[in-house]
Parts: C-alpha cells; sequence; structure tokens
C-alpha cells in the first residue's frame, strides 16, 4: 500500500456547531415550510414545530336551477360550478374546503347548511340568493344571526349583491351566484381573510405591471374588476392586458382563459389604450412560448396542437376577430395574427393589413370554405340572403371585427342595394341579426340544437354536427407575423410545422379546409 498524503487528526469530520450553532435562528414565524426547511428542522432533531392550523371553509352553493356535476342537465337547469372553483380556490390560498353542496331556495334549507358550517368550520361562503329578486332570500337568513349582516351590495362590478356577514365572530360571505362574480368578489375580500388565519404573507399573490391594449369605458360610481388576459411583451418583464368582451360576470369561459382582474375605481371613465395598470392574477402565469391572436379556426386550432405535440411549445390563443388581430400584430403584442378579410376588390388579407398600418410579414396559409349552415335537410328551403329577410327564419350572426362577419355585412349590402333599401333597415328585419356567435361551433350548435335555422359559417364544423352546407365562397386563411418576431424560434417552429405533410394530411380529414401551393409562403409588406 502507498499513501500518497498524510491525514491529520480532525480532517474530515464537521463538528457540532460548524453548520448551525446552539441558539442561531433556522425559521422565522410566518415561513411556509417547503422541504428545504423542513430538511433543516429534521437536521437539528427538531420533530415537531407550531404552525398555522389550514382555516377550515364551508363552501355552499344556492338555487332550484343547480344540479351535481355529472348529473344528466334537465332543460332550466345548470350545473353546479361555484362550489368545485370556490372549494379549489380555497385550497390554493392556503385553506381546508368543505364541500357542503347544494342548498335549494328554501329559507329552512338555506339556514340548516349555514349552521352546520358554522360548526364544522371557522369560515362560512355560499353563492347564489344575494340580489332583492323575489327568490333572493340570502340577507333575510343572514340577519337571523348575531350580530347578523353588516354588509348587504358592494360597490363593484361584478359582484354588486354581496353580503357580508357575522355569527359569535366568524365571517359568513353570500357571494353573487355568478361564476365570474363569485370568484372576483372571492379574490377580492374572501382570499386575504383565508391567507391571514393560515399564515401566509398578503405578497405571495402575485400582482404584475401591464400596459392596456384596448381603451376601456367604465360606469361612473362603481369599482369593476374587470377580468383580462396577459398577453409577454418584447422587453424584460413587459406585459399587455387584454380585456376581456361581452357579458364576462356571467360567463364560465372567463374563469378558464383569463388571467387575472384589474380594478378600476369608481371616478374613472376611461382607460386608455397604452395606460399602465395594475393585474391580480387569479394565480401564478407561465409566459406563453408563442402568442398567437385574432381569427378563430379549428385549422389554426390543429396547428398548434401539432406544434405542442412535436415541438413541447406552450401556446396562447386569444380569439378577438381578424380587426384585432391585425391590431394586435401591428403593436407587437401577437407573435402571430390569423387573419381572413377580403377587401372591396374580392382579394384577401393583404391590402386590408396594409390599410390599418401593419409592417412586417404575411405568411400564406390555407383554403376553407366559408358557406350558410342549415338544419339536416334544409327543411326551410333556405338558399341565399334574401332568404333572412323571411319571417320564419331565424339568423345567427358573427361578432363585430371578425373576417366572417365583414364577408356576411357584404352579401347583405348586396342584398339591400338590389331591394334599394338602407343596409340598417335590411338589417332590422333580419331576426337574429344582433345575436352574435364568437366561434365557428358556435354557429353550428345554435343550428344543430334549434336556437336559429342559420347562420354562415365554415363546411368543417357544419359536417362535424350533422348540418346541411350551402356553399358561399372559399377563402384564404393567412398569418400576419412582425419583423421582429419573424426570427423567433417559436415563430419558425410554427412555419414549419405549417408547411408540413403532416398539417397536410392532418387538415384534409377537417373537411372543407385544405393547403395549397402557396401556404408557407412569406411576402413582406411594407
Amino acid at each position: 500500500m502507498e499513501v500518497l498524503k498524510a491525514v491529520v487528526p480532525g480532517e474530515n469530520i464537521i463538528y457540532a456547531g460548524s453548520d448551525i450553532m446552539c441558539g442561531e435562528l433556522i425559521a422565522r414565524k410566518g415561513t411556509k415550510l417547503s422541504h428545504r426547511e423542513i430538511g433543516v428542522l429534521a437536521a437539528c432533531g427538531i420533530k415537531e414545530v407550531n404552525v398555522f392550523r389550514r382555516p377550515k371553509v364551508a363552501v355552499i352553493s344556492t338555487g332550484n336551477e343547480l344540479v351535481e356535476v355529472g348529473s344528466k342537465l334537465e332543460y332550466g337547469k345548470i350545473y353546479d360550478v361555484n362550489s368545485y372553483m370556490l372549494s379549489a380556490a380555497v385550497r390554493e390560498n392556503g385553506g381546508e374546503a368543505i364541500l357542503l353542496g347544494i342548498a335549494r331556495d328554501d329559507e329552512s334549507e338555506i339556514l340548516e347548511k349555514i349552521k352546520k358550517g358554522l360548526e364544522i368550520a371557522d369560515i362560512v361562503i355560499t353563492s347564489g340568493s344575494t340580489s332583492a329578486g323575489v327568490g333572493d332570500i340570502m340577507y333575510r337568513i343572514l340577519n337571523s344571526f348575531k350580530p347578523g349582516v353588516l354588509v348587504h351590495g358592494i360597490a363593484v362590478k361584478p359582484g354588486k349583491p354581496t353580503i357580508v356577514a357575522f355569527n359569535n365572530g366568524k365571517p359568513i360571505i353570500a357571494l353573487p351566484g355568478y361564476p365570474t362574480s363569485a370568484m372576483t368578489v372571492f379574490e377580492l375580500l374572501v382570499a386575504p381573510i383565508i391567507r391571514r388565519l393560515s399564515g401566509l404573507h398578503e405578497e405571495e399573490r402575485r400582482k404584475l405591471k401591464a400596459k392596456l391594449s384596448l381603451k376601456v369605458f367604465s360606469a361612473e360610481g362603481r369599482r369593476e374588476l374587470l377580468p383580462i388576459y396577459i398577453v409577454e411583451g418584447n422587453k424584460k418583464d413587459e406585459f399587455f392586458a387584454y380585456p376581456v368582451s361581452g357579458h364576462y360576470s356571467g360567463a364560465v369561459s372567463t374563469l378558464a382563459f383569463a388571467d387575472g382582474f384589474i380594478e378600476i375605481d369608481e371616478d374613472t371613465l376611461v382607460i386608455n389604450e397604452g395606460e399602465e395598470v395594475e393585474v391580480n392574477l387569479y394565480s401564478s402565469i407561465k409566459p406563453a412560448d408563442l402568442i398567437v391572436i385574432g381569427s378563430q379556426c379549428v385549422g389554426l386550432e390543429l396547428l398548434l396542437s401539432i406544434l405542442r405535440e412535436r415541438k413541447g411549445l406552450n401556446t396562447k390563443i386569444i380569439n378577438v376577430g381578424s380587426i384585432g388581430g391585425i391590431k394586435a400584430a401591428r403593436s407587437g403584442e401577437a407573435d402571430i395574427a390569423g387573419i381572413h378579410i377580403i377587401d372591396e376588390k374580392n382579394e384577401y388579407n393583404l391590402s386590408v393589413a396594409k390599410k390599418f398600418g401593419f409592417t412586417g410579414y404575411l405568411i400564406k396559409g390555407y383554403i376553407r370554405e366559408q358557406g350558410l349552415v342549415v338544419k339536416k335537410g334544409n327543411p326551410k328551403g333556405i338558399r341565399d340572403f334574401e332568404d333572412l329577410l323571411r319571417e320564419d327564419v331565424v339568423f345567427v350572426n358573427r361578432n363585430r371585427g371578425s373576417g366572417t362577419r365583414i364577408l356576411i355585412d357584404n352579401y347583405l349590402k348586396d342584398v339591400a342595394k338590389k331591394l334599394e333599401i338602407e343596409f340598417e333597415v335590411l338589417t332590422s328585419r333580419i331576426k337574429g341579426y344582433e345575436v352574435e356567435a364568437k366561434t365557428h361551433n358556435s354557429v353550428a350548435v345554435a343550428i344543430a340544437t334549434g336556437k336559429a335555422d342559420v347562420g354562415v359559417a365554415i363546411k368543417t364544423v357544419a359536417k362535424q354536427y350533422d348540418l346541411d352546407f350551402i356553399p358561399l365562397k372559399s377563402e384564404e386563411y393567412d398569418f400576419l407575423i412582425p419583423k421582429d418576431k419573424i426570427n423567433k424560434d417559436s415563430v419558425k417552429k410554427f412555419v414549419e410545422i405549417l408547411c408540413s405533410a403532416e398539417f397536410a394530411e392532418r387538415l384534409k380529414s377537417l373537411e372543407g379546409l385544405k393547403t395549397y401551393e402557396k401556404t408557407g409562403k412569406i411576402l413582406e409588406i411594407l
């Protein structure tokens, strides 16, 4: 044996106290215990420590119209969304949710569930039955407790009919029934209470600064909590906020796609495009690898699904119509914008993008067939747009700003010219002209379920829902890419998939969609 190095006494030995000495601080009050803190405690031989108990929160939904998720949905009924949504939010904020289920609009039934909640939980939250209608009885029930109702109605939108009550020191918060209203008020009032009781710091709730992408108008006298989408900018820590449009307080889809909300105070009537706002996030967000803003299409959704499968990219799509897509590409908020807008010369996309001041690249996409969609067998014998004026025909329109809406109005202008009447007079005679669907699928579903007789959509969705299709036009669905995004890795991968044989083959299976000789061709718009 040959020894090359001497070993001195005590070498390779860690002495007691060399890492943590007696009397040193190893964890502070209010620290959330992760695997790291627990490892240090174990190394010091500390088996137990005092912690904040997770506050127990009883969750109750009210309403005769509610049925349990998974049950058969009968006419006039809706699923109990709020119980599961609020229970998940309670857990995310450090609480322990106790789901007490649905209470009918009956005073004794609601009172019984609230009493049970007060027995087993630290906080009780309910949803529904908070307004001033005949069937809204929550405020009377909560006034039976001591001290009872402290607040009925708060100056916010959505969420005005919120009720705050107490019983022997335990809060009872009655939220509105609309899912987005309930969730927004939960974030505003309930989440801070749960986090305080659970020992979590309020600053752990993420907030960020963002520039507003569209001008927003708000009502005076009431604080508005406006749901928004977050889009990452080109610079570090640069974000843009897209307001959610439509009747968002009752829209469940808002919960799935919105990233958070902004607060607009009571005295603010307008927030201009480009103004900085503070966004309260529903949860932490992971910036997407690729932001696609513009017109909705099942072909685009297929392309993005292949992109996720083959390249592992995290993509985010915001459907705001073709014009909204052009504006997002022009401002650089979108990596890619899907558009299909026809001009007065019967040409697609290029001249319209120039008209809106876009500079960058137009990537030719694919062809899709647009047409009138009617019920199987076309029972009302609808043939063209003049039939929309009939008393027995109900139409479902597309949203303003979409390429399909522009196509519809162009056809209707031709009808108005032929009949020698004003366009506004013509549209006022069409039943359902003001009813706007945001997607082609929504148009097809409205017709398949009998809510409408006819609409305009692509052939693909007509076949998916077993509906008849009357062809109108083959249109070009293309993509705009800002100049500074053309060399972005995720954009390159998007174009690669667009030009791939796999996409062409899978697109062909969606009847009415196909690639062609121009697919993937790049045109620069100066």
